[in-house]
């Protein structure tokens, strides 16, 4: 994993880091024009709806003394990582009248494909269902990606970002769970349980506020940085390079340190000109990372100009071949000796050659996503 470079922001109640995986280190996470709710204050109220399919509200919580408030996401690898962590808080303090709940801050518009390198969801309402089933909350989900008013009333600064109310839903703690992000490690330092215990014993909170660590919340305003993004891309210089027999088996072979992702297609297969779109979007995503998407023509070398334009107009800027022998069969076998022959046919290949994922017909998008992001190669967190 390369190293990332930090940048660290001094603000009135938090050093605030917030880490943008879309340059592949950190991005300040200072929100002057989203300051967060000081210690002390009553907690704002909000009605959102839930990934159960129920709508709540402060009031929905009123018969508990103690109310926690995280606002999280799907697509943050910091806030993948505290997951579990999150559902066993929830498990230990669910008998002593103390309410967990987790609101998604982020404008899902506002997130650019390259901030996605990490996941294989992005922070839309269906995708948060999707996650929430997944890892099976015993938490509410709550949406407030619509129009980001509740996360304007609280202010989180990164994801995640926990906000302790006591029984009169007056803040009492506002900061990190803990002090280790990796699910692997074991924290020294237990900052949000460590409020709520004081709380539950009538104390006050001894330490009321700490540094934020995780990415920037996407507010709406960030949704320009798509438009430019886009035009970046649209520069992007595409080429198409023939390849032989022996050149596809060393592809395979993947001597390099990456993964690779090799997509075998042609422009007379609808369904490989149909969710070719989609290996354009994983590149985007996961590029900067060790991670590399190869598509190989079958067209024939004699249709390489047609193969070319259909390429740039998908601006596909990846790295990509057309097969240059007269005898496809030698592609099939080239490739691998386990695929048939059909169009379109994907294969996801890890440093040494192994392939961890193979698919003829159209992939599930969802479903590769998730194998690229949870492949040691890459995986979920930094």
């Amino acid at each position: 994993m390369k190293a990332c470079l930090l940048i660290v922001c001094s603000l009135i109640l938090f050093s605030v880091m917030g880490k943008d995986s879309g340059n592949g280190g950190f991005h300040s996470g200072f929100m002057s024009d989203h300051p967060s709710l000081p210690i002390g204050s009553p907690a704002p109220p909000f009605s959102l709806p839930g990934t159960d399919g129920k709508t709540y509200s402060l009031a929905s919580f009123e018969k508990s003394d103690i109310l926690v408030i995280i606002f999280t996401c799907n697509h943050c690898p910091t806030a993948q990582a505290y997951e579990d962590r999150i559902i066993q808080l929830t498990n230990d303090y669910a008998t002593k009248k103390v309410s967990v709940i987790a609101i998604m801050p982020n404008d899902p518009s506002s997130i650019n494909l390259d901030e996605l390198g990490y996941t294989d969801m992005g922070d839309s309402f269906d995708e948060m269902k999707l996650r929430a089933n997944e890892k099976k909350f015993n938490f509410p989900y709550l949406y407030d990606g619509q129009n980001e008013k509740v996360a304007l009333a609280y202010g989180p600064i990164a994801t995640p970002h926990v906000f302790i109310f006591d029984n009169k839903r007056i803040l009492r703690y506002s900061g990190r769970i803990d002090n280790i992000e990796k699910p692997t490690k074991t924290p020294t330092e237990r900052d949000a349980r460590n409020a709520i215990d004081e709380l539950l014993a009538g104390k006050p909170v001894s330490v009321p506020t700490t540094k934020v660590f995780g990415c920037s919340i996407k507010w709406s305003e960030k949704s320009s940085w798509i438009d430019k993004a886009k035009v970046e891309w649209a520069k992007e210089p595409v080429s198409l390079d023939s390849i032989d027999e022996k050149g596809i088996r060393e592809l395979v072979q993947n001597h390099s340190d990456k993964l690779r992702l090799i997509n075998v297609w042609a422009t007379w297969c609808g369904p490989c000109v149909a969710e070719f779109p989609e290996f354009i979007t994983m590149n985007r995503m996961y590029r900067k990372r060790d991670f590399e998407f190869i598509s190989i023509s079958a067209d024939g070398i004699d249709k390489k100009k047609k193969a070319l334009q259909y390429l740039q107009k998908q601006e596909a800027s990846n790295k990509n071949y057309i097969f240059s022998g007269d005898d496809n069969y030698k592609l099939i076998d080239a490739i691998d000796s386990k695929w048939p022959g059909a169009l379109p046919y994907t294969i996801l290949v890890e440093p040494g050659g192994k392939i961890v994922y193979s698919k003829e017909g159209s992939i599930d998008p969802a479903e590769l996503k998730k194998a690229i992001v949870e492949d040691p190669t890459i995986g979920r967190y930094y």
